[in-house]
């Protein structure tokens, strides 16, 4: 009787228990839901049972969307493999994942919307959550990748995507797909340099065969940076990127601020009231056939410089250096970019100047500037 029971209770477990993965950097289980419901559990495209989508717990009017599938005239794209999901009105995925408390994640995960022109995607992990605006389109296929930071709370993390939207097609709503998740080391300043993260190495999960950058929204979407020790101070996302995909000016990775003004970074540094700093950066373009005449502005506390770069769209960059007197004990760097532009090989996407191997040293004899 006890084995009977034992296996009566493993079966039941089986069928309602939610269990938590460990964590490693990369896709979660199923993140790109490759591994498809059974047909049992399909009416057409929408999922019948919550725990249909292996390693997924879906609430709501969840369809699972495959590869040339079509809205009407609309063509489904799938940004990834053969398979993604569609959520409706109030419908959600989520999946438990074990963290670390204390610790700060981000998690990347692609997005596009399907027939409301107002779509957004709430992203938790509580207590924190943010919502995506997704209506801004950044690339012209339709799909972007976006990051989202949060901090642990608790030893189990459960990930949602949920649509708030109440559209009068219930259907209408998000396409999900690629949702990957990597833990963000805490950079620190050196003696060697004042800011943090200063080559944008530390930050959000790129998936290898990703050719979009992934997407850092502003502070008013996300309390959390995927950008650690950066704050994205704009009404617009910023755009991270990659040396695999992109011409990177240091290291692996680097940031394009695709918003005109309305992208922007920042970051607060230690420094001492009268002293001479020395703000040093990198201006470029991706190679992504962004081309014409950028401007990148730098401030560093009361100091600006504007920094005009002749980009041709095929890779390349320039140095600059802005030397200020610090006028308090911190000092915010912050770098925009002046003007919008679009990539002129499809005129649909954003695009803008990129910036990196950022430094801040003070001067200990400055010469005067002539």
């Amino acid at each position: 009787m006890g084995g009977f029971s034992t296996v009566l209770v493993v079966l039941l477990c089986v069928a309602t228990c939610r269990f938590a993965f460990a964590i490693t950097d990369g896709p979660l289980e199923n993140g790109n839901f490759e591994e498809a419901p059974k047909s049992s559990d399909l009416n057409g495209t929408v999922v019948l049972k919550s725990n249909a989508i292996p390693h997924w717990q879906t609430s709501g009017f969840v369809e699972y969307i495959k590869a040339g599938q079509k809205q009407g005239d609309m063509l489904l794209v799938v940004p990834e493999g053969f398979a993604a999901v569609r959520l409706g009105n109030e419908a959600s995925i989520k999946q438990l994942v074990n963290v670390s408390v204390g610790s700060l994640y981000a998690i990347t995960f692609s997005a596009a919307r399907t027939c409301a022109q107002e779509e957004e995607l709430n992203v938790s992990v509580k207590p924190d959550f943010g919502v995506m605006p997704i209506q801004t389109l950044y690339s012209s296929s339709g799909w972007d990748l976006y990051a989202w930071a949060f901090r642990a709370v608790y030893d189990v993390a459960e990930i949602l995507l949920h649509n708030p939207g109440e559209e009068e097609d219930p259907a209408c709503g998000p396409l999900v797909d690629s949702i990957g998740i990597r833990v963000l080391n805490p950079p620190k300043a050196t003696k060697f340099n004042l800011l943090k993260n200063a080559d944008f190495e530390e930050g959000a999960y790129m998936f290898p065969n990703a050719t979009t950058g992934v997407l850092i929204p502003p502070n008013i979407e996300d309390d959390n940076s995927a950008l650690p020790a950066w704050m994205v101070e704009s009404l617009k996302a910023v755009k991270y990127i990659d040396a695999a995909h992109f011409s990177v000016p240091h290291g692996q990775r680097a940031v394009e601020l695709v918003g005109g003004r309305e992208s922007a970074i920042a970051q607060v540094a230690r420094t001492i009231a009268g002293k001479t700093y020395e703000l040093t950066f990198a201006v470029g373009d991706a190679s992504n056939s962004c081309e014409g005449s950028m401007i990148v502005e730098a401030f560093a506390g009361r100091d600006t410089l504007k920094v005009p770069y002749e980009s041709k769209g095929t890779g390349g960059y320039k140095r600059a250096v802005l030397r200020f007197v610090a006028v308090s004990n911190r000092t915010r760097v912050m770098f925009l970019s002046t003007y919008y532009h679009m990539r002129s090989d499809d005129y649909a996407s954003l695009c803008g100047p990129v910036v990196d191997d950022t430094k801040l040293l003070s001067i200990r004899n400055p010469r005067k500037l002539v």
